[in-house]
């Protein structure tokens, strides 16, 4: 089972939906995964968030510190990058911010624009 707090942070997302399995969960939008909570995944020992970035960026942020980022097995490869939750104090900031960007990256357009376009107030 994922953090609630991380459970939060993504359902808070439009149209975010999670499946369990296991001690794992996906969290998708409109069927497509933007976000997994992995736990010992394939026995890797690692539990983390895993989100969608932009070309190149998963590289970069292992590279920058790899005690905190990995490259998941099998996603890794194709855009994704995974964000450990067992090295100490979680920065959960970063972890919204991760989660947040690969929604955008996953989620339908109008989504994300409905998302981004802030709340009219009423004339009152």
């Amino acid at each position: 089972m994922p953090p609630d707090r991380l459970s939060r942070i993504c359902l808070a997302l439009p149209e975010a939906a999670m499946e369990i399995m296991g001690d794992h969960a996906s969290f998708r939008v409109r069927k497509k995964v933007f976000a997994y909570f992995l736990n010992n995944h394939h026995g890797d020992g690692i539990v983390s968030v895993c989100a969608k970035v932009l070309p190149g960026d998963n590289q970069r942020l292992v590279d920058s510190d790899p005690i905190r980022f990995h490259l998941p097995a099998y996603i890794g490869p194709r855009g994704w990058v995974g964000l450990r939750l067992d090295r100490g104090k979680i920065d959960w900031a970063e972890v919204k911010e991760l989660v947040t960007g690969s929604y955008r990256l996953t989620a339908p357009k109008t989504l994300v624009k409905s998302r981004s376009q802030p709340k009219s107030k009423s004339a009152g």
